[in-house]
């Protein structure tokens, strides 16, 4: 029997939250074409990325890191490599399977774990991508580099891959089930925070040209393109959380954040959404992060410090940011689902 192995990718961190670091993993990540795509030329979205946007940012983002570094590190490496572990741990039973994790950018890159797993003699892999939902920036740029990368190191090797799950069944379940707890505090309104991307990215991810934010209500009417439209999913998994938790469709809403200036990107945003809930009544809020697995920059500090700050600034009266799945059993038990039917059916 061949040799297999689960591989779990997520986005990255810096190697610490010092300014050389922080830049290092910021060149990396934004230099991607898949996450900056624009201007086409190679030469001048360098240009742009290295010397207008990180120049900008680099010292922020620096003490951003900083504020949520913890003694072991990265909070998302330290939670990553937790979920390994349990995962290889459930997985046990299985002589011929190991669990492997690397990143997309930084350590440990995707090529030095390939590597390594071909040295182990893996020759079968299912790969994971740490992201529910399809975007260019995130599910397409992991599976493209694992793809590119095992041609080149590890040809012999054959890499099967997890589509987007953002409507499978039991991560729904374990998405209520980790959030119920936070659900029956006190609250008066739940804010479901995405991811956002670019509106064009929509419009190049849609093959007929003449879906995506072209039909009304394009997002609710079916359509094949929704299988790499990131709205359509994000909403999708709203919608089912929002119903399997017995949310009301009043009671909650969508935003997005993180986005760069330059051209419209998903809205509405959180940013502006948090500062304008109290004034509609809304004092006790709840937010959910489901775009991420794992908790990180976004929900620590963007969410959990900027966006509380944000919202109890202008009247708010309590902030409580729902954690991600990270290491949750609810969380291992679905990947270990998964890896279970992939290795019964190798």
């Amino acid at each position: 029997m061949s040799k297999r192995a689960v591989l779990l990718v997520n986005l990255g961190s810096p190697d610490s939250a010092s300014v050389p670091d922080v830049r290092q993993y910021l060149s990396e990540f934004l230099g991607d074409p898949r996450v900056i795509d624009l201007p086409r030329a190679a030469w001048l979205r360098s240009l742009l990325v290295n010397h207008v946007i990180i120049r900008k940012r680099v010292e922020n983002s620096a003490h951003a890191y900083a504020s949520i570094w913890t003694e072991q590190g990265s909070p998302l490496i330290v939670t990553s490599e937790s979920v390994r572990e349990k995962l290889a741990a459930t997985l046990g039973g299985r002589s011929d399977a190991g669990v492997y994790l690397a990143m997309r950018y930084r350590k440990p890159s995707i090529a030095s774990v390939i590597a390594q797993m071909a040295a182990d003699g893996v020759e079968r892999v299912l790969l994971f991508p740490q992201y529910p939902h399809y975007a260019m920036s995130s599910w397409e740029t992991v599976v493209v580099e694992v793809y590119e990368q095992a041609a080149k190191l590890a040809p012999k090797m054959r890499v099967e891959c997890v589509q987007p799950f953002y409507k499978d069944d039991d991560y729904l379940s374990a998405l209520v089930e980790s959030a119920r707890p936070y659900l029956a505090q006190p609250h008066d309104h739940v804010l479901i925070s995405f991811h956002g991307i670019p509106e064009r990215h929509l419009r190049e991810a849609d093959s007929s040209h003449a879906h995506c934010l072209c039909v009304g209500n394009c997002c609710e009417t079916e359509s094949p393109v929704h299988a790499m439209c990131y709205r359509a999913q994000v909403l999708k998994t709203a919608r089912e959380f929002a119903a399997r938790a017995g949310i009301a469709a009043d009671a909650y809403s969508v935003t997005f954040q993180s986005r760069l200036v330059g051209e419209p990107w998903l809205s509405p945003y959180t940013d502006e959404t948090l500062a304008q809930l109290p004034g509609r009544g809304v004092k006790r809020l709840l937010v959910l992060s489901p775009a991420f697995v794992t908790d990180c920059l976004e929900t620590l500090e963007e969410l959990s410090v900027a966006g509380r700050k944000t919202f109890l600034d202008a009247g708010g009266e309590f902030f409580q940011q729902i954690p991600c799945l990270n290491d949750q059993q609810v969380y291992i038990d679905f990947l270990a689902g998964r890896a279970r039917r992939w290795l019964a059916a190798a």
